[in-house]
């Protein structure tokens, strides 16, 4: 795709978006999405930080997107307000999500011409600030490239910092009084991470601003229900012990934010299903006719009253968590999910009318043997027989912050041996969906990386960014033992000594 056949895009976008907040002000900033268009304007966390720049005095933000599939790679990143370059604002500020949206950050820096590495920037290039999800577990590989990294919850912090950017005399100073704000790291300053920033909770809720048939989450106007959670699961870096646990918003507060003209709502958070008034939220907002969406729907939680009301706000199939593959390993995860509960969801979604039951589960484990996967096996089974049954499996990734952080990867081998004993043990019978065991080494390796595996990401996506390219970065790191020992416990059969 050309400049000329972008730019199209971008206008055909614009036109299709409603609730967008057109601003001029004299500091703008390029808000960075390091991920195509449909995925970052799906995304909540991005949209609550350009909402908050919106609303602030004298200044502004413009957005930009890693390009889509389609877009010839050396045509620049322009931001959709205005079409200008990246390249040509103070600050670009990217959200980033996840560890493998490392590399999209890389390639939006370099096709705007901005050197990636903070090492080879100065005062004549824009400031890279980051944040996002990826914040809570390890950011560690983005201080090779970030000039500061706001930790945490950054609905009224990324403006304060913004603030100190817009005013401060120099790059230096600005850097400086940076590094003395709490939840910031700046990491020329700084050697140790700080904790994570927590809101005010009158901030509550986040909710989209622009809703967009563009986006994944097409036409949704997405809003939290709560923040944060009250369970305690081991793998996870959003459990009870980050920021004080579960936040709740009310229901009248929720109900009062949702337009009137939206016609599908997406209730977010990490533990939607936790909340109180959940069943009142969903039947009150499809008895308006919106179609309503769930983040996350814990199994014990499920009931057939509010079966029923996501079934009347158009559920098709009835999504909720396995958590892992047998009881022990679900006792493992100090997960709450009983087989007494899939079980009547089952029932209850057969009674309403879905058409599936869906179950997410995690492989790879620790400590899961062959012998858990057979009681996947016969359990599934024995579910599909009242309805049919999709598994959705992720190899389990060990995260910073959790107690499982130094838990090993089970291996790509490993991994992909147990799918395929899921997948011939319930052959005809469910539907086994997986994502690859080959990402989720990268993803692993970098979730307990520092700055030389963010280099490393440099390296890979300069040589193609396929996975073999990621290996032989990787590898590139291992004369040190205690790296080459982490990299054989995460694919012992290319690690070897």
């Amino acid at each position: 795709m050309s400049r000329h056949d972008l730019h199209a895009k971008i206008r055909a976008r614009l036109a299709s978006e409603v609730g967008r907040i057109d601003k001029q002000a004299p500091f703008r900033i390029a808000l960075t999405y390091p991920s195509p268009y449909r995925a970052g304007m799906s995304s909540l966390g991005f949209l609550q930080i350009y909402k908050m720049i919106q609303a602030e005095d004298g200044m502004a933000c413009e957005r930009a997107f890693l390009a889509d599939d389609d877009t010839d790679e050396s045509v620049s990143p322009v931001t959709y307000e205005s079409l200008r370059p990246i390249s040509d604002f103070p600050v670009i500020a990217l959200s980033v999500a996840y560890e493998l949206e490392i590399a999209g950050m890389i390639k939006v820096l370099e096709a705007a011409g901005v050197p990636p590495l903070r090492e080879e920037r100065d005062h004549r290039h824009p400031f890279i600030l980051c944040g996002g999800p990826l914040t809570f577990s390890n950011p560690l590989p983005l201080c090779v490239f970030a000039d500061a990294i706001l930790m945490g919850e950054g609905d009224s912090l990324a403006v304060d910092m913004l603030r100190v950017l817009r005013d401060a005399p120099t790059r230096e100073a600005a850097l400086d009084t940076l590094a003395a704000m709490p939840h910031v790291f700046v990491p020329s300053r700084h050697t140790e991470l700080p904790t994570v920033a927590q809101c005010e909770d009158d901030l509550l809720p986040a909710w989209s601003p622009i809703r967009t048939p563009d986006a994944e989450l097409s036409n949704m106007f997405l809003i939290e229900t709560e923040r944060g959670c009250s369970r305690g699961c081991t793998y996870c870096v959003m459990r009870r012990s980050t920021n004080g646990g579960m936040r709740i918003v009310s229901k009248d507060k929720i109900l009062g934010l949702v337009p009137d003209d939206a016609r599908r709502v997406g209730l977010v958070g990490a533990a939607v299903s936790d909340h109180p008034k959940v069943v009142e939220i969903v039947r009150t907002l499809a008895e308006r006719g919106c179609e309503v969406g769930l983040s996350s729907l814990r199994p014990d939680r499920l009931s057939d009253e509010l079966v029923g009301a996501l079934k009347l706000g158009g559920y098709k199939t009835l999504t909720t968590a396995m958590d892992g593959a047998s009881e022990r390993v679900r006792d493992l995860l100090e997960r709450r999910a009983r087989p007494k509960h899939l079980e009547k969801a089952a029932e209850m979604a057969r009674k309403h009318g879905m058409k599936r039951l869906k179950l997410y589960l995690m492989v790879g484990v620790p400590t899961e043997t062959d012998e858990d996967i057979d009681e996947c096996v016969t359990f599934t089974t024995q579910l599909s027989k009242v309805i049919p049954v999709v598994l959705g499996i992720a190899p389990f990734c060990p995260k910073r912050n959790t107690p499982l952080h130094d838990a090993p990867f089970a291996g790509i081998d490993v991994v992909n041996k147990r799918l395929d004993r899921l997948r011939k043990g319930l052959k005809g019978r469910a539907d086994v969906r997986a994502t690859s065991a080959r990402w989720a080494w990268v993803e692993a390796i970098l979730a307990r990386g520092g700055a030389a595996e963010g280099r490393a990401v440099l390296d890979a996506v300069h040589a193609g960014g396929s996975f073999a390219a990621y290996q032989k970065a990787f590898l590139a790191l291992a004369p040190a033992a205690p790296r080459r020992k982490n990299l054989r416990m995460m694919r012992p059969e290319i690690a070897a000594e």
